[in-house]
């Protein structure tokens, strides 16, 4: 047998060269990107090809500004038709803002020659005083209510900030009262300032679904800025084409108000807001006892209402609607010697192991929070006080009934609730001040 030496082991030769493929891809979502370059390099060679077309990422890079990363899955689907409306209503806002403005300064004697510097000054501050004053007062009476009824309340500060501007448009006309409607103005639109910012709050947390709240709002204030650069240029115009006749800037000053508020009611029915209000609590548990299925928050976006002032004919439905009858919070100390022994003493064997106590007077079901409840408890009660309530006029054994219904069905209509995106932690309501204790002795029966 020949033996083979190492240096006659055959040698396996190869022509491939090393090469490297690189690729490029653009998106501030892993779900949303598009490949921009492909490069091939190698020892001899290197090649670039370019993906898309060049306007296409200049365009995206340009959007960056205006929206918020992720775009639009980042967002709830009723962001876009929200901002939409937002900023066509802010654009008449700006140049609203530019007509009434030049009433004002014309009323405080800017251009002529009798007016005094500190007049104007002292007009001025007068102004801005009373609106401060205005806000905080607005403050501490309808503070605690902005985040429960956000839709509602975002449309009142628009309404009044129309009501702002009147009062300065109007202002050059009654010389001897100037001052008193400049204020009345400036406080009317003070409150402006608190809802709006209030309910701004409550609606980026309800847009963001990616914990980007501050990227939210950040990509609002881009947008408000290109609409207030607008508005103002736009604003000058009018201004200056109108200006010296009376009947055209009266005319664009309410065609810009009807247009404004038309895109204000808009924007607001345009959102589908998931927490729960007593308003929307109602409407979902009437539904459910009704039909036994849960209403989406579209669905419910539709029949709650929105606007400050209801009209009869228009508030026939909410007249109807549950939360009406019910107050959460109710003090011990409104109940008087008879009611407690006739209403709470009787009724307080059903709530042995709640943390509430629910007493049904005058139509009107008070629900007694305890003081050790929580946010999920505070819910419970007002279910169950809304089950009373629909049952009010249907069941003599009221809370018999309403108690077995909270047993049966309530852990159904929360999970049904629950698994179409409503949020179920807590009840969104005026804050809960006055709560209560209580220990309950029944009475020992005698057995013979």
């Amino acid at each position: 047998m020949e033996s083979v030496s190492p240096s006659s082991s055959p040698v396996i030769s190869s022509n491939k060269t090393p090469s490297l493929t690189l690729e490029e891809w653009n998106g501030s979502s892993p779900t949303k990107l598009s490949k921009t370059f492909t490069i091939k390099a190698s020892s001899s060679s290197f090649s670039i090809h370019r993906s898309g077309a060049r306007f296409t990422h200049v365009w995206r890079r340009f959007l960056q500004a205006f929206v918020p990363e992720g775009f639009p899955s980042s967002v709830t689907p009723d962001y876009v038709p929200f901002q939409i409306w937002d900023l066509l209503q802010g654009l008449s806002t700006y140049i609203r803002t530019m007509l009434s403005t030049h009433a004002l300064l014309s009323a405080i004697g800017v251009g002529e020659k009798s007016a005094t510097v500190i007049g104007a000054t002292f007009q001025w501050f007068l102004r801005d005083l009373t609106g401060m004053l205005g806000g905080i007062l607005f403050t501490f009476y309808q503070g605690s209510n902005l985040d429960s009824n956000a839709k509602m309340w975002r449309l009142v500060a628009d309404l009044m900030n129309d009501l702002g501007m009147l009062m300065d448009l109007i202002s050059p006309l009654f010389p001897s009262a100037f001052v008193f409607i400049v204020c009345l103005g400036s406080i009317s639109r003070s409150f402006t300032g608190v809802a709006s910012g209030a309910t701004r709050a409550a609606l980026t947390q309800h847009f963001a679904l990616q914990d980007n709240a501050a990227d939210i709002s950040a990509k609002e204030g881009s947008q408000e800025t290109v609409a207030t650069m607008i508005g103002m240029a736009l604003g000058m115009l009018v201004a200056r084409i109108t200006i010296g006749h009376p009947l055209a800037i009266w005319f664009s000053f309410l065609s810009l108000t009807l247009f404004h508020m038309y895109a204000n009611y808009r924007a607001v029915r345009c959102l589908a807001l998931n927490s729960l209000n007593p308003e929307r609590s109602s409407i979902l548990l009437q539904h459910f006892t009704e039909t036994g299925q849960v209403l989406s928050p579209k669905q419910v976006s539709s029949l709650e209402h929105i606007l400050p002032i209801q009209l009869t004919s228009w508030s026939s439905k909410k007249t109807n609607s549950l939360d009406t009858k019910v107050r959460l919070g109710t003090r011990i100390s409104s109940f008087d010697e008879i009611e407690i022994k006739e209403h709470l003493l009787s009724v307080a064997s059903y709530y042995t192991k709640a943390k509430y106590l629910l007493v049904e007077k005058k139509g009107i079901v008070n629900v007694i929070v305890h003081k050790d409840s929580s946010s999920a408890d505070v819910l419970k009660s007002f279910i169950h006080a809304l089950v009373l309530a629909n049952n009010a006029y249907k069941s003599k054994s009221l809370h018999s009934d309403s108690q077995t219904w909270m047993e049966n069905k309530y852990e159904v209509f929360i999970q049904k609730v629950k698994s179409l995106g409503w949020k179920t932690e807590r009840l969104l309501s005026s804050p809960i001040v006055w709560r209560a204790n209580w220990i309950h002795q029944p009475s020992a029966e005698k057995i013979d």
